[in-house]
This record gives C-alpha cells, structure tokens and sequence, in this order.
C-alpha cells in the first residue's frame, strides 16, 4: 500500500458546537459507548422476557434496540469505516465488519416486520443480541486497535459520528444518550 494510506482521513477539524460530552469528541469513545447502551438493552429486553412481561412492552423495547442499532451501523458504515480504510494497510477487519452489519440488518428486518406473539419473536431478539456482542467484541479488541496504531484522527471522525448520529437519531424520534 502507499504511504498515502496511513495518512488520517479527510475531516472538518472545528469541534462541533452540538457535542455531548468527551465520548462525542472520540470515535472509539463515543462507539463504545454505544456498544454499551444496547448491550444494556439487550439484557434488558431478556428480563422482560424472564418476567413473561406483555407483547407491547417487548416490542416498544425491540423496536428501540433494532433502531439505535441501525443508527450505530450507519454511522459506522458511512464514517468510521471509510475512514478505518484509508489508514489501515490491511482491511479484513473492515472487510468481516461489513458483513456482519449485513447479517444483524437481515434480523433487523425480519423483528421489525414481526410481531412479539410470532413465533420466534424472542429468539430472533436474542440472536441479534448474539451477533452485535460478537462484533462488539472484534471492534473493540481488534480494530479499534488497529485504528489507534495507524494514527486514525479519532477526534475528528468522532464529530463527524456525533453530528451524523445526532441528525439519525431525531430522524426516529430517539434521544442520543452519549
């Protein structure tokens, strides 16, 4: 690869007026912090299912995990991973990203045009919980890594994240936690 490569991507180096703490001022800092808040969901959504709570209470619950996710993997797939690509050399980590966004968007689709008393509801739920810990787990221990090591502007491609995050999340009528 050329030098060319490894040089940090193309970004706006103004901080951004409408942050939200230090984690919207780092990538890794503020996709982490996502990470977290769905796994909360996750665990979350399996006590409702333990408590047998009702149908609406999961499926308001599902919904939101399904959109804070799509929101995650598109600012992932518009931003951080773009910019993941132009400094690092080798890009199978990338590559296998991009994939598993594609399998946990086929889940999403099949909860989202679904119905809490549809059978499988709940395994579909917990099966997609499944998928976006095992990605959690490659991005922050391998290519988060690997982003930092190549000299990634972490604080730049974080305000592009928070602002396009921002503007995706009023879009569904969620509120941004980070």
């Amino acid at each position: 690869m050329t030098a060319a490569k490894k040089s940090p991507p193309k970004s706006a180096k103004a901080p951004s007026h409408s942050t939200k703490g230090a984690a919207a001022n780092d990538a890794i800092k503020l996709l982490t912090a996502d990470h977290a808040e769905v796994k909360a969901r996750f665990k979350q959504y399996e006590k409702l299912v333990k408590a047998e709570a009702g149908d609406d209470e999961k499926q308001e619950l599902a919904q939101t995990i399904c959109q804070m996710v799509t929101v995650h993997a598109q600012i992932e797939e518009e931003i951080f991973y773009p910019a993941a690509r132009e400094v690092l050399e080798e890009q199978d980590l990338v590559d296998e990203a991009d994939i598993e966004h594609a399998s946990a968007k086929d889940l999403i689709a099949q909860i989202q045009a679904s119905d809490p008393s549809d059978d499988h509801f709940d395994a579909k739920v917990k099966v997609l919980g499944e998928y976006i810990d095992h990605h959690v787990q490659e991005e922050q221990n391998e290519l988060f890594k690997e982003v930092k090591k190549a000299g990634l502007d972490t604080a730049a491609v974080g305000e592009e994240l928070a602002a396009r995050k921002e503007e995706l999340m009023a879009a569904t009528g969620l509120e941004t936690a980070v």
